[in-house]
């Protein structure tokens, strides 16, 4: 098997995420340059493009288009508090939210000047441009407050002032905030209106008790109010634990006829039409992404569309609102992907740019999707992917846990470090370990508390599913990760130094207590608790029995601990803590440090070099 140099795995295009603007003259995308992170907008009308730079120091959250001539975009940095703060530490993570004006070049600043640190958190977006209903706390002190911000001069009218405790706010597709939930100690409440003009008035009152005297929590997410009634739309898993899509009157909390809904997955979004008033599409993964459209002439293109692209998964990523242009995404476990522009009504659909145009999708190695059962019996679905020209025994194995971990699942999309491996002589092994994301409650909640674990054992019950067949040598198999990911890489040398001869890791988390006084403030009120409950499980158990950075006098084995010094999602002290616990023990790793990323690589020749870092050391501790 040709051995593809990594300057080809790492290479990147020139166009990431193309957006159609409203009325078809311009597309806005994401482009990486010389480590640093731009939004492109190139006129489709004989007009000027250009791109402008991302604040310095920032992660590129988000990007949309408002109105006609407008791109708002959402950045996060991380910042410091000057001076320890007691539960919370000394970092935190910095959301603020800009404006693009396509006509004249320029970018400024949109939201509160002294806010809090959650600064994109958009209610509504008026379909022409002129505002925005943003939620947001005044300071970090204060429940969220909702203003209406004129984008034309960032003037901010606070709509909706802050009220009893209510962490969530929710409005109707014509801009006017309908409804509040507030977290309480035993209880969620829910306030409600029907107009701008009336008071918020108490309507339900959830209790926690309710909740647990079920076998089934019944939960709400997603939710769209039509203007002007009572009645919209909602994700809710009851009766079968999935999440469906369900017609609801706010009014009375009643679900309605069910929308859509699949029989293993949940759904995991919906869109309405541009006006917000019909339904246009519902998603789910089974095995990989799909759609269900509801708008019928989207659907009849989607035929079109996979007719002529066999083989491939074809996404309408984008269109005007008159539906004459579109953007078409197409990709496979083989392929970085392709861009098109569509316009149906003359027939044309011309490619205009390529994720990785210097991948031959030939030479990949091919990826299938299959299931594996646990120790305690559980169905563990997963990614398999055998290198390319090598019989299927006896295989050195990488086992590659997704980030997250809750909520968060991997999909049959091509991954770049999945083929290098592969390409590289190794299999690779992609669980969907209990907790993750798309395949219903009981399975999510399997994973509660489970974190070096549960979660954890289903890593190693996946070696030796694949040892079982003969497909894997036992004593030839390393865990590689980014975030998460990393955490189980490194927990798992630790945990089972007889199972791993080596662990690399991307911005891994290190120290669990320390990451969750971080996390902490990026959920809101009643998640707090919740989500150290999701993470830590019963009362007795000490989050420092799974920490790698608290063990560390166990490792046994080497590690590749890699991070950028800029991460706004697993702060570099992660990093750093377990750095100096290594050092100090005297033990076998290896440090890389991006000065200039982020929780991802923006720069190709820091994407190539941690590529040559791990086949280096992959070399030297699990060589193929």
């Amino acid at each position: 098997m040709e051995k593809i140099p990594t300057e080809i795995f790492a290479a990147e295009g020139d166009v990431y995420r193309p957006i159609l603007s409203p009325d078809g003259s311009q597309i806005v995308y994401r482009q990486n340059a010389d480590g640093k992170s731009y939004l492109t907008v190139r006129s489709l009308t004989g007009g000027k493009s250009f791109r402008k730079q991302m604040p310095e120091d920032t992660d590129l959250n988000w990007y949309r288009w408002a109105g006609k001539g407008q791109v708002l975009f959402s950045v996060s940095s991380l910042k410091h508090y000057h001076g320890q703060r007691v539960y919370l530490g000394n970092e935190f993570r910095q959301i603020e939210m800009y404006l693009i004006n396509t006509n004249n070049q320029s970018s400024r600043f949109i939201g509160l000047e002294k806010g809090a640190p959650d600064g994109d958190n958009i209610l509504h977006l008026d379909r022409d441009g002129r505002f925005v209903l943003l939620e947001t706390r005044e300071s970090i002190y204060k429940y969220p407050s909702v203003y209406k911000i004129d984008l034309a001069t960032n003037e901010a009218e606070q709509v909706v002032q802050d009220q009893r405790k209510i962490w969530d706010w929710f409005s109707d597709n014509e801009g006017v905030v309908r409804m509040g939930l507030s977290y309480r100690a035993n209880s969620t409440l829910v306030f409600y209106r029907q107009t701008a003009d009336q008071p918020f008035k108490r309507i339900d009152k959830v209790k926690d008790k309710d909740i647990v005297d079920n076998d089934q929590e019944t939960l709400f997410d997603a939710f769209s109010i039509i203007a002007g009634s009572n009645e919209g739309y909602v994700l809710s898993n009851e009766n079968t634990g999935r999440f469906g899509l369900y017609k609801f009157n706010l009014l009375t909390r009643e679900i309605g006829e069910k929308v859509f809904g699949h029989d293993k997955n949940d759904v995991t979004r919906f869109s309405l039409s541009n006006d917000g008033t019909k339904l246009e599409a519902a998603y789910y993964t089974d095995s990989r992404d799909r759609i269900h459209w509801f708008d019928d002439y989207f659907a009849r293109r989607q035929n079109i569309l996979d007719r002529s692209l066999p083989g491939q998964e074809v996404w309408i990523s984008s269109a005007t609102r008159d539906k004459s242009k579109m953007i078409i995404y197409s990709t496979s476990p083989q392929d970085p992907g392709s861009y098109y522009l569509y316009e149906p009504a003359a027939k044309k659909m011309d490619r205009f740019a390529g994720v990785n145009d210097r991948i031959d999708p030939a030479l990949m190695a091919k990826t299938t999707y299959e299931i594996y059962s646990a120790r305690d019996g559980t169905n563990i679905p997963a990614y398999v992917t055998l290198p390319k020209g090598f019989k299927a025994e006896k295989l050195p194995l990488i086992i590659l846990p997704h980030g997250g971990p809750y909520g968060v699942r991997d999909t049959m999309d091509f991954n770049m470090e999945v083929q290098f491996l592969a390409n590289r002589g190794y299999a690779v092994l992609q669980p969907n370990f209990r907790g993750s994301g798309s395949y219903g409650e009981s399975f999510y909640k399997l994973g509660e508390g489970q974190m070096g674990r549960a979660m954890q054992d289903d890593l190693d019950d996946g070696m030796d599913w694949l040892v079982k067949r003969g497909i894997v040598d036992p004593k030839r198999v390393c865990i590689v990760g980014s975030s998460y990911g990393g955490y189980a890489a490194l927990w798992g040398v630790t945990r089972n130094p007889e199972r791993y001869r080596c662990a690399a890791s991307f911005a891994g988390v290190t120290d669990f207590e320390k990451q969750l006084r971080f996390d902490r403030q990026f959920f809101k009120s009643r998640y707090s608790k919740k989500w150290r409950e999701i993470v830590k499980g019963e009362e007795d158990f000490d989050l420092d029995d799974v920490s790698p950075v608290r063990m560390v006098d166990q490792l046994k084995r080497p590690v590749l601990l890699v991070h950028g010094k800029k991460d706004s999602r697993v702060p570099y002290s992660q990093f750093t803590l377990y750095k100096e616990k290594l050092e100090n023990r005297g033990a076998k790793a290896v440090f890389v440090t991006y000065e200039e990323e982020g929780h991802g690589l923006k720069d190709f020749d820091n994407r190539k070099d941690w590529l040559d870092q791990l086949e280096k050391f992959l070399t030297e501790h699990n060589p193929a």
